[in-house]
């Protein structure tokens, strides 16, 4: 029975390698590995919490779940937008914590050959490119691959998962 319980995860896993959501920040295209994704929600009211980074609004109150939201253009220190009803909540799993992303909005599902992902330029490695897993190279376009990981530091998923 464990064998068969294998196969059916392997499988799932197969189905979704290679599979990105992809959103959009300003004119940048970002890819999100499906495997982290729960759900997508439109944007909500949010409850802010005190003495949390600026680019953790708060918390939702998802189906009598808590989860705190990020947004994503702030953490990745761009300027802040006002949201609209394109504004989408990309609700993601990252070691049993859940976590909103605030993104302007959410493209389509999208799945990219390994052939087509290749590993950032290697010039300025600094702090801002520690979120960028690889480069997924879309027709003629380029697509930043987030490693969801990364987003949030342990301490900072301390802190957020403490909060909550």
């Amino acid at each position: 029975m464990a064998d068969v319980t294998e196969n059916v995860m392997e499988m799932e896993e197969d189905t979704q390698k290679g599979r990105f959501l992809t959103f959009s920040l300003g004119k940048e295209n970002y890819g999100i590995e499906i495997k982290y994704v729960t759900e997508i929600i439109g944007i909500q009211a949010i409850t802010e919490i005190p003495e949390l980074p600026e680019y953790v609004k708060g918390i939702i109150n998802l189906r009598g779940k808590i989860i705190p939201v990020m947004d994503v253009r702030l953490r990745f220190k761009k300027e802040p937008r006002a949201y609209n009803d394109r504004t989408c909540v990309i609700v993601i799993d990252i070691q049993d914590v859940s976590i909103g992303l605030i993104v302007d909005s959410v493209a389509e599902v999208l799945t990219i050959p390994d052939e087509g992902i290749v590993e950032p330029p290697k010039i300025n490695r600094g702090f801002n490119n520690r979120y960028i897993k690889n480069i997924g190279k879309v027709g003629n376009d380029v697509m930043l691959l987030l490693d969801c990981e990364k987003l949030l530091t342990e301490d900072e998923l301390e802190v957020i998962s403490e909060s909550v």
